[in-house]
């Protein structure tokens, strides 16, 4: 049997489910506020994985991947502990925005410091009470700003142990990213905590496809590291794409958009993925893809300002993967 585990001042005894509240910085009108957790502390000894959501406070997503994730029966069963924060930051979650109240992203401000901004103090309580706890970590995001994402996992893939995380998460695409300086991901790789970023969906909305998705990546990073036992009924696991280079094309004038490449859309270098019409009669202007690859990313907002971000394509050559790929994943969650 493992032994407790103590987060915020609770001990966990092995083989129980306990839900925490840690403190976090009160609200100017003194109403206290905490951060929710809960953990499923198994009575075998395994890894240690934490799951969080919406450190973008609305990216909401990752709030609803985790609540069906613990509904799961299978947990029952589990070796090693895993750590579900459904809400980092309570703060802008509650503000349905995606910044912490003194507008800072939470996702520069890794690892934090317990004497800094209210953003800082929150990524140092988190890293201090959940990432330095933990052997492995999955965080949840979602789009922003009007924009859709396909379901897809960013990691650091130069380490051979993240790649093989990466693939088992069974999403279309992976897209080779080193974590950015002041990134929840850059802090827990310089705490020894392999970790993944799952991208699905937009902000304040629940994606079906990308919460069942997610639901099921995280099972199969689970079985993977140890802490359930494989579903032998699995006959085969979907192919992955992926990828070292991703790009934005922008809107070339101002006016009404028209995408005609969906989330997942095979893209040609040099032809037509949509056009932008002048509300008021005048010339369309055609959106001529500037690379070849797939649609990973797309602005559902129709109305673009010159130079707003509206499509996010990922750079590909075998072109011919993609439309299987794709198919074969959507066939499994209609």
């Amino acid at each position: 049997m493992q032994q407790p585990l103590t987060i915020a001042g609770i001990q966990i005894q092995p083989g129980t489910q306990t839900d925490i509240q840690i403190p976090v910085a009160p609200l100017y009108n003194h109403s206290a506020m905490d951060m929710p957790v809960h953990v499923i502390h198994g009575r075998k000894p395994g890894p240690r994985l934490f799951i969080c959501g919406a450190i973008h406070g609305d990216e909401i997503i990752g709030t609803e991947i985790i609540h069906r994730l613990i509904k799961r029966k299978k947990l029952k069963n589990l070796r090693g502990t895993l750590i579900t924060v459904p809400v980092v930051n309570v703060y802008a979650f509650i503000q349905h925005s995606r910044y912490s109240p003194d507008r800072r992203d939470l996702n520069r401000f890794f690892p934090g410091s317990d004497t800094g901004s209210l953003t800082s103090q929150l990524a140092h309580i988190f890293m201090h009470e959940i990432v330095n706890k933990s052997g492995f970590g999955i965080d949840l995001h979602a789009g922003s700003n009007h924009r859709a994402n396909l379901p897809q996992i960013r990691a650091d893939i130069a380490d051979p142990v993240i790649l093989n995380l990466a693939r088992k998460f069974q999403v279309p695409v992976v897209i080779n990213s080193p974590a950015k300086e002041g990134s929840l991901r850059r802090s827990a790789a310089n705490q020894g905590v392999c970790m993944l970023l799952y991208e699905a969906g937009e902000a304040l909305r629940f994606d079906e496809v990308g919460v069942r998705a997610g639901v099921r990546g995280i099972l199969s990073i689970m079985e993977t590291i140890g802490m359930l036992v494989s579903d032998r009924r699995k006959k085969f696991e979907n192919d992955t794409l992926i990828t070292d280079a991703t790009s934005w094309v922008r809107a070339p004038v101002s006016g009404i958009v028209h995408m005609e490449s969906p989330l997942g859309g095979k893209v040609t270098k040099n032809t037509r993925i949509g056009s932008i019409v002048d509300p008021f009669g005048g010339h369309d202007m055609q959106i001529i893809s500037p690379v070849s690859g797939m649609v990973i990313g797309r602005l559902n907002l129709p109305l673009v300002h010159q130079g707003d971000a509206i499509i996010h394509i990922a750079h590909m050559d075998r072109l011919r993967r993609i439309k299987p790929i794709i198919q074969e994943f959507t066939e499994e969650f209609n």
